[in-house]
C-alpha cells in the first residue's frame, strides 16, 4: 500500500492527501479543471506537471494567465525550433537557446548563413513537431554521463558548457528524437505551442566574444493565442520602422565604419548638430540648478584605478596603455576627476554642496556581440555630474535630481519608472555605509511618492542606485538616467570638509546622469520620435523649395533673413518638380516646407507646408520666424526657443 502525502495548495491553503509518486498533473488536475497548466511551484520551485511528489510540499498551478507561464512557453519554443533546425541542417550543432524579453532564440553552428527560405522551412518543420504533440520528459543524470553523451553527439558547446558546471548532476529534457541540456520546466507536450513565429536571423559570436566562432542565431517569439501574436508582429513592424540604425542612414545622422573600429559613432552634420543641441541644452539646464561645469583627463594613472577599486572590480570592462613606463587607464566613468578637484582645497560644510558636471566622453569595452548601433557602444558620453554633500543634505540632493530627471522626460515626452538596484556580491564598502546609501535612496523616493521595483544585487560596486527606465512611444522600456549614493569612494579617497563644530567629516558623493550616455538617449529619441523630432530639436527646422530655378535669388534672400533669427533652414536648389522636392523633404522629416513660387516672390513671403501635409497660407518670412519660435518653446515646454546653437 503506498504512503500517503499531503499536499497544500496554493494560493487558497487547500490541503489535500495524494499517493506518494504521484504527479503534479495528477495532483492539480480537480483544483485546476479547465485552465490550460502549463507547469507548477513546488515549494516555491518552477516544476514541470510531471514531476513526481515523494514528500508534503506547497504546490501552485502555473496556467496560461500566470506571469511566468510565456516565458515557459518561448523557452519550449526555442527547443522545438532546434529540434526543427536538426531535422533540416543534420549538421548544425547547437549552442544556447533561452528565452528572453518578449521572445527567443537560439544559436547554431552551421556551414552557411540562415536565409529567409531556411526560416520559412523551419517553420514549417516546427509545425509538424507541434502536430505531433510530442512530450517534454525530464532525466537527471550524472554530469560526466552528460558529458559523454553530447560528446558522442558531436555537439561541442553543449560539452565545453558541462565542463564548467560544479553540479554533480544535471538535467536532460527529449522530446522525440531531440535531446536537450537544461534546466527546464517546459510546457507538457509540442501541442501546446499553437501561435509562434521566426522573426529573423543574426550573427552571434560564441559567448558574445569576437575571439569566437560566428554563429548563426535565429529569433522567434511565440503567444499563447493568434491575437496577441498578430499585435506583437504589428508592434514588430512599427519597431522595424523606428530602428535608429536605419533612420540613421536614411536621414544622415551618423554611421560606423571597420575602418574606424567596432563601437565608435561617426557623427554627420545633421547628427552631430542634435548632438549640439542637447549638450547646449544640458549645459543650461544644469548651470540653472547651480552645477559648476569642469573637464576631466581621458587618460588617469592606473595606480588611480586602484585606488578607486576599478582596477579590482572593472578591469575588464577597461582599456590601458603606457607611457613613459607609467601604466594608465583610459577612463570608463568621470568621477575620480571630480573628486581630486573636490580635494584640490580644503572645504567648509558651508562650500556643500558642491555639484560638478561634465559632459564626459568615456571608453569601455564591450563585447562586440553586445555593440548595437547607438544603443551599445565603446565610445560615448555621459552628461555625468557628482555632488559632495553633507549627509544632511542628502535626502533634499537625492529628490532635487528626481525632479530634474521629471522635469526634463516631461520635455521629452517620456513617462517613466524605477528601480533600486542593491549590493551586488563583487563591491567594496561596508554593510553600515550600503545600508545608509540604500535607505537614503529609498526614503528620497518614497517622499517623493513613487513607487518602486527592487533588483536585489544589481548594485554599482561602491554603492546603491536608483534606475530610471523611460517608457518611450511602443511602450518599451529604456534605461538611462541613474542615481548612486556612494559612501565608498569619499571614504577611499580621503575626502574631508570642516564641520561647524571645526572638525573634518567626510562628505557623501551622489553620482548621476540625466539623459545618460548622449549615443543612447539619441537612439532613444529618434526611435521615440520616428526620426520625426520637435522643431527646436529638429537639425533642419525648414527647408525652402522652389518652383522653378526664377525663385533663387528670392529663395537665398529669404534663407538669409530666416538664418539671422536663428531658424536652421536649407535651400533646395535642385531642378527637380516642386512635388519630387516635397516628397524628399517629408522623408527627410524636415518640420516645414517653404515653397515659392511667383506669387510668394509677389507677395514678398513664403507657404509654408509642415511635414503632415497641412498648408498654412502665406505669410512674411518674420513672421514664419515667430512661428518657429513659439513651436520651440512650446514643444520644449519654455526652455528653448530660436538660436540654441
Amino acid at each position: 500500500m503506498s504512503k500517503e502525502i499531503e499536499v497544500t495548495l496554493l494560493p487558497s491553503g487547500q490541503k489535500i492527501k495524494a499517493a506518494e509518486g504521484a504527479s503534479v498533473s495528477e495532483i492539480l488536475g480537480k483544483a485546476a479543471a479547465g485552465k490550460l497548466l502549463i507547469a507548477a511551484k513546488l515549494d516555491g520551485q518552477l516544476v514541470d506537471l510531471n514531476q513526481k511528489l515523494d514528500r508534503d510540499a506547497c504546490l501552485e498551478a502555473i496556467d496560461k494567465d500566470c506571469p511566468e507561464a510565456i516565458k515557459i512557453l518561448r523557452h519550449s519554443a526555442a527547443h522545438i525550433m532546434a529540434q526543427a533546425v536538426r531535422a533540416l541542417f543534420p549538421e548544425a550543432r547547437i549552442a544556447i537557446g533561452p528565452a528572453i524579453e518578449n521572445g527567443f532564440y537560439y544559436d547554431f553552428d552551421v556551414e552557411r548563413p540562415f536565409t529567409q527560405q531556411d526560416l520559412e522551412q523551419i517553420e514549417e518543420g516546427m509545425r509538424k513537431i507541434i502536430s505531433q504533440k510530442l512530450a517534454f520528459s525530464r532525466k537527471d543524470m550524472p554530469r560526466e554521463e552528460a558529458i559523454g553523451l553530447f560528446s558522442s553527439m558531436g555537439e561541442k558547446y553543449k560539452v565545453e558548457l558541462l565542463e564548467e558546471f560544479r553540479d554533480p548532476t544535471v538535467s536532460i529534457y527529449q522530446q522525440g528524437d531531440f535531446i536537450d541540456l537544461c534546466r527546464g520546466p517546459h510546457i507538457p507536450q509540442t501541442g501546446v505551442l499553437r501561435a509562434f513565429k521566426l522573426t529573423g536571423v543574426a550573427g552571434a559570436y560564441w559567448r558574445g566574444d569576437e575571439h569566437n566562432r560566428m554563429l548563426q542565431r535565429i529569433y522567434g517569439t511565440a503567444f499563447f493565442d493568434v491575437e496577441s501574436l498578430k499585435k506583437y508582429l504589428t508592434f514588430l513592424e512599427e519597431a522595424q520602422k523606428r530602428d535608429h540604425r536605419r533612420l540613421g542612414k536614411e536621414l544622415d545622422l551618423f554611421s560606423f565604419s571597420d575602418e574606424v573600429g567596432a563601437g565608435m559613432v561617426i557623427y554627420h552634420p545633421k547628427g552631430a548638430l542634435i548632438r549640439h543641441i542637447l549638450e547646449n541644452f544640458e549645459k543650461r539646464e544644469h548651470l540653472l540648478r547651480g552645477y559648476q561645469i569642469v573637464i576631466g583627463p581621458t587618460l588617469l594613472k592606473t595606480d588611480l584605478w586602484k585606488k578607486s577599486g576599478h582596477f579590482d572590480h572593472y578591469r575588464e570592462n577597461m582599456y590601458f596603455t603606457e607611457i613613459d613606463e607609467q601604466s594608465y587607464g583610459v577612463k570608463p566613468m568621470n568621477c575620480l576627476s571630480h573628486m581630486l578637484i573636490y580635494k584640490s582645497k580644503m572645504r567648509s560644510y558651508r562650500d556643500l554642496p558642491l555639484r560638478y558636471f561634465e559632459l564626459g566622453t568615456v571608453h569601455r569595452h564591450e563585447k562586440s556581440g553586445v555593440l548595437h548601433g547607438l544603443l551599445r557602444v565603446r565610445q560615448f558620453t555621459q552628461d555625468d555630474a557628482h555632488i559632495l554633500c553633507t549627509p544632511d543634505q542628502l535626502n533634499d540632493e537625492i529628490k532635487s535630481i528626481i525632479d530634474f530627471v521629471s522635469e526634463v522626460m516631461g520635455i521629452f515626452g517620456f513617462e517613466f519608472e524605477i528601480e533600486i538596484s542593491t549590493r551586488p556580491q563583487d563591491s567594496i564598502g561596508s554593510d553600515e555605509d550600503w545600508q545608509r546609501a540604500t535607505s537614503a535612496l529609498t526614503h528620497a523616493l518614497e517622499e517623493k511618492g513613487y513607487d518602486y521595483f527592487v533588483c536585489e544585487g544589481e548594485g554599482a560596486f561602491y554603492g546603491p542606485k536608483i534606475d530610471i527606465k523611460l517608457k518611450d512611444a511602443l511602450d518599451r522600456r529604456w534605461q538611462c538616467a541613474t542615481i548612486q549614493c556612494d559612501f565608498t569612494l569619499p571614504e577611499r579617497f580621503d575626502l574631508n570638509y570642516i564641520g561647524a563644530d571645526g572638525a573634518r567629516h567626510r562628505p557623501v558623493m551622489v553620482h548621476r546622469v540625466i539623459l545618460g550616455a548622449m549615443e543612447r538617449f539619441l537612439g532613444v529619441l529618434i526611435e521615440h520620435y520616428a526620426g520625426a523630432f520637435p522643431v527646436w530639436l529638429a537639425p533642419v527646422q525648414a527647408i525652402i523649395v522652389t518652383v522653378t530655378d526664377a525663385q533663387l535669388d528670392f529663395a537665398g534672400a529669404v534663407c538669409a533673413q530666416l538664418r539671422s533669427r536663428g531658424v536652421r533652414v536649407e535651400v533646395d536648389t535642385r531642378s527637380e518638380k516642386l512635388g519630387y522636392k516635397i516628397r524628399e523633404a517629408q522623408m527627410q522629416k524636415v518640420p516645414y516646407m517653404l515653397v515659392i513660387g511667383d506669387k510668394e516672390v509677389q507677395g514678398a513671403g513664403v507657404a509654408p507646408r509642415k511635414r503632415d501635409g497641412t498648408q498654412l497660407g502665406l505669410m512674411t518670412s518674420s513672421e514664419f520666424a515667430d512661428l518657429v519660435e513659439k513651436e520651440c518653446l512650446e514643444s520644449s515646454k519654455g526652455r528653448v526657443g530660436l538660436n540654441i546653437v
